[in-house]
């Protein structure tokens, strides 16, 4: 495929992907929903153990979008046959990365909840909840893999087809076996759990199907399985590496803001876990944008289009701001009501109020700075991604650590942090992008 400038073609590769996270969040925000109904212990418990699996997730995820670079720039080479030994040789990576994930955390998750958490209560709920949602982690990353290559060739249809096959899946059992429904066990936060880890086989099996089916294997030289070279696995891990550094350094600041947060009060980490379900709603168009940025400027850049990338990026910087416009001004008139959602305490609905004002603000500043931060990841040169990742994660920690224990700031307060975090990332990142350095980078 030929990438060009045209905002159709920026929409035709984002549009899946925009359907594919807004499956993917619906799952988040009904399990959020349906735990806000069996109490603030639950609705707090979900959001700990809920990035704690995705601190591990991440990992995977970056490699995947690793790959997925590199698919990018073979595609726009027309390279095709390379694809399918990175594909190939992701799975294997992957499936190894999970095993150890796995283990690892089947033995040291509960000393580490222990050692961060102040409450009791929070402590056992949320290891209810990790101790049947790591299960899911192998799935999850096989899912990496075939998502890393339908971005990466640019066929974006697919993903939106499995992550609507989730949803349907995930919600379903959600409703069945958190209240114990039509005869199921009433499970609670454990019964969200279960029903993550199996619409996650269900995507499994969905995208290998679809792939047998539907995907040309020999021009992609796809599903060979050769044995293993770790040649190709180094290839995969130089641009990956930084990536899966980088993403879990920013769901660890993620993980250890909420930690700060939980010092706090439980009431203010149940707001805070409205407000993350809520974010991850209204970002789901800029994510969707950025995923596609990172594959274009890596298509364009193998097709020898250099030039375009600063204004690709700029075109769809314009999109993602002009896609979160409706988010604001819908949520900010209707706040109550939104909010209503998660929540039937007159009380807890009120105090959120103050705090989501605030993410609506910083969502102007997170439209522009995630478009351009994966622009810098889409050149390859994902060392330097890194290191804005955490430049950004250190400023932003400290400031909340100092507001929240130190200044025992307002809940708002602490939320403005999020200011500086994308303030930081997109300045950095655009700086970096104005060089010229990442011209020269040969992958």
């Amino acid at each position: 495929m030929s990438v060009t400038l045209s905002y159709r073609t920026i929409w035709k590769i984002s549009y899946p992907i925009f359907l594919s996270l807004l499956a993917q969040h619906i799952i988040i925000v009904v399990d959020t929903v349906f735990l806000g109904r069996v109490g603030e212990i639950e609705l707090g418990a979900s959001a700990i153990g809920g990035l704690f699996y995705v601190s591990l997730f991440i990992l995977g995820f970056g490699f995947g979008t690793g790959t997925q670079i590199l698919i990018g720039r073979r595609n726009g080479e027309k390279n095709y046959h390379q694809i399918g030994t990175y594909v190939d040789h992701s799975i294997y990576f992957l499936l190894v990365l999970g095993l150890i994930l796995f283990f690892v955390t089947r033995f040291v998750s509960s000393d580490v909840l222990k050692l961060i958490l102040s409450s009791e209560n929070i402590y056992k709920a949320s290891k209810e909840y990790l101790d049947i949602r790591i299960w899911g982690l192998m799935f999850a990353f096989i899912n990496m893999a075939f998502r890393a290559f339908y971005i990466g060739v640019t066929k974006t249809r697919y993903l939106a087809y499995t992550a609507t096959l989730m949803a349907i899946v995930n919600i379903t059992l959600d409703y069945l076996l958190i209240f114990g429904n039509y005869g199921f066990p009433e499970m609670g936060i454990a019964g969200a759990a279960l029903a993550s880890v199996i619409a996650e086989a269900s995507a499994v099996l969905f995208f290998v199907l679809i792939t047998i089916f539907k995907v040309d294997l020999s021009k992609y030289n796809l599903f060979r399985f050769p044995k293993l070279n770790l040649s190709i696995i180094k290839v995969i891990l130089d641009v990956a590496g930084f990536i899966m550094f980088q993403f879990f350094v920013s769901i660890l600041s993620w993980f250890t803001f909420f930690m700060i947060i939980e010092k706090t009060g439980e009431r203010n980490l149940a707001v805070s876990n409205i407000l993350r379900s809520l974010y991850m709603i209204f970002t789901i168009p800029i994510f969707g944008l950025g995923s596609a940025t990172s594959t274009i400027v890596s298509n364009m850049i193998g097709e020898g289009k250099q030039k375009s990338v600063l204004p690709t990026i700029f075109r769809i910087s314009i999109i993602s701001l002009i896609s979160i416009l409706g988010f604001i001004i819908i949520t900010y008139i209707f706040q109550w009501d939104i909010i209503s959602f998660y929540t039937s305490d007159p009380s807890l609905i009120e105090y959120t109020l103050g705090p989501l004002k605030v993410i609506l603000g910083v969502l102007v500043i997170f439209a522009v700075s995630i478009i351009i931060f994966n622009g810098v990841a889409g050149t390859a040169n994902t060392k330097i991604s890194l290191v804005i990742e955490i430049i950004a994660m250190i400023l932003y920690l400290s400031l909340a650590y100092y507001l929240a224990i130190a200044s025992k700031s307002s809940i708002e307060t602490i939320w403005a942090t999020e200011y500086l975090y994308f303030s930081t990332l997109g300045i950095l990142s655009f700086w970096y992008l104005k060089t010229g350095k990442w011209k020269k980078k040969v992958i």
